[in-house]
């Protein structure tokens, strides 16, 4: 018998989870490999260079590709983690609660002697661990690469990016379940919450070429999830602020529509 929504739900989760840290694994592994070939040949960055919108929407700006920071935010954390991260996260936010309102599982839960509210808290609280466990896996994955290929790697400064990662998923997990929350329909939650990521992606990667829009790249998530360049910075502390108010505001947003909504059960 499982104790309480939180543990019910990472106990539904163990399966996928099981699987996507697999395949994050071996992402991060496989990218990392690559690295002495890449470094080798010199000048492969050279194409991002003549090219300014080519390197912010596939590097995320970075284009020095013989270091080993440079590399890896330009392969891995500049666009295929987020992608990893905001699907893993917007498929568990959606199916929170409008998952389970679509499955008639919702009535299960709330017959339970727990609150809307408790069950809403629960959900992302077990989000957010398994979004964890995804970045503890991509880190792990990064430093047997890095430790494979003799790579000069601060895993200190790699697991600070990963943070970051995690923290830009949850805000994205975060707008799915209040969507669910708001709507019951997971459907459309999935649609505008990856809608949302794909139009902030490109304003943040966009905006920056033009003088007039680049300040409205502060209105994206991805601008403090990468912009100051944890891997070789670390966090910005301002930046974690904004992704954790955001999480936060979407939670309150969620609990709100979710206790004033009749639900399909």
């Amino acid at each position: 018998m499982l104790r309480n929504v939180f543990t019910k739900s990472l106990w539904d989760q163990r399966r996928s989870l099981m699987w996507w840290s697999i395949g994050i694994a071996a992402l991060a592994i496989l990218t990392t490999l690559f690295y002495p070939a890449i470094s080798e040949a010199g000048d492969l960055g050279k194409a991002l260079e003549d090219s300014e919108a080519l390197a912010n929407l596939f590097s995320g700006g970075f284009t020095d590709l013989n270091s080993p920071e440079g590399f890896l935010n330009s392969q891995l954390y500049s666009l295929t983690v987020p992608i990893v991260f905001l699907i893993f996260a917007i498929s568990a936010g959606s199916g929170a609660i409008a998952g389970e309102e679509e499955r008639g599982t919702l009535d299960l839960l709330m017959s339970s002697p727990v609150t809307r509210s408790e069950v809403l808290v629960h959900k992302f609280a077990a989000m957010t661990v398994a979004i964890s466990v995804l970045g503890a896996v991509l880190w792990a994955g990064v430093a047997l690469g890095a430790a494979i290929v003799d790579m000069d790697l601060s895993l200190w400064r790699s697991g600070q990016v990963v943070v970051s990662g995690l923290l830009l998923g949850i805000v994205f997990g975060a707008c799915a379940l209040a969507l669910g929350s708001a709507t019951g329909r997971r459907g459309t939650s999935i649609a505008f919450a990856s809608a949302v990521a794909v139009g902030t992606y490109f304003l943040n990667a966009l905006a920056p070429l033009v003088d007039a829009l680049d300040p409205l790249t502060k209105l994206s998530p991805f601008h403090y999830y990468i912009s100051a360049d944890p891997l070789v910075n670390g966090l910005d502390p301002l930046h974690v602020l904004v992704l954790v108010t955001l999480s936060l505001a979407l939670l309150g947003i969620a609990l709100f529509t979710l206790e004033r909504r009749d639900l399909a059960v």
